[in-house]
């Protein structure tokens, strides 16, 4: 998974102005428990935060209390149950915000949009703007898909370590959809790098007979996020192709400035 900014810095980060420290690290803490594949010792925690042990058992106890961290049998400490509703909400938020981003994609492509987010080893539609088109392309909202067949879940593994690419291939397997699906970890790393060339993914006939799927990260986003264009291969050709990237990309960074500005309220 891509590496949260607070990890970044292998130390924990002074509170902002006005902020509340012990607040900062408790999230500070969340978020690298998450990026740690949701569990950990104390130990771990403080070799990568640099807080003293007792700093972290009493915010732990705090967290554990508030059920947004539960302690295993093993001692060591795994992401709770309280903080699915959270990301429930969030994610739903997050689409509000998309949609208008979505819709302008409707109308300047005229094929159906999407926005994506990884959700540990799984792609998640969080967002969908359908095509006006009669022949187009539907993708529920809420659907969870493996990243390897798709456009999306190019986008967003682009950034990610190869070796992390890799541990999650092996975790979710890579099976095959379609006879164009990519299914060893050294054809999607090829794939990736591609994707990095270029500046954006394509899903070629890879998840579904006759569609193309066009996509690109939300850079800076506040969890790994990738909008997309879909729809039927006979419309979505290489000449549109070289329509419709710098459209996604341009889109992906309004939306980029819409999540990061405080002051938006969603459509």
């Amino acid at each position: 998974m891509p590496t949260s900014s607070a990890s970044a810095t292998g130390s924990a980060r002074p509170p902002a102005g006005g902020g509340v420290q012990s607040l900062e690290r408790a999230f500070d803490l969340l978020e690298r428990m998450a990026d740690a594949g949701g569990e950990v010792g104390l130990s771990e925690l403080s070799a990568s935060s640099g807080l003293p042990l007792p700093t972290i058992h009493r915010l732990m106890r705090t967290l554990v209390a508030c059920g947004y961290v539960r302690q295993q049998t093993n001692r060591r400490y795994a992401l709770g149950p309280r903080l699915i509703r959270l990301g429930e909400s969030a994610s739903r938020l997050l689409g509000a915000w998309a949609r208008p981003h979505l819709a302008r994609l409707v109308e300047e492509t005229g094929e159906t949009a999407n926005m994506a987010l990884l959700d540990g080893d799984e792609v998640v539609y969080v967002a969908q703007a359908p095509s006006k088109h009669s022949m187009r392309m539907f993708t529920e909202v809420g659907r969870r898909v493996l990243p390897h067949s798709t456009g999306v879940g190019k986008a967003l593994l682009a950034a990610v370590p190869d070796d992390e690419v890799r541990a999650l291939l092996a975790r979710t397997g890579m099976p095959a959809l379609t006879d164009r699906t990519i299914t060893t970890p050294d054809g999607f790393l090829a794939a990736l790098r591609e994707v990095r060339r270029l500046g954006y993914a394509m899903d070629d006939n890879e998840q579904e007979i006759g569609v193309r799927c066009l996509a690109v990260p939300v850079p800076d986003s506040p969890t790994a996020a990738a909008i997309s264009i879909s729809g039927p291969a006979g419309r979505v050709t290489e000449t549109a192709t070289e329509r419709i990237v710098p459209v996604l990309q341009q889109v992906a960074r309004e939306l980029s400035e819409s999540l990061a500005s405080t002051g938006g309220t969603p459509a």
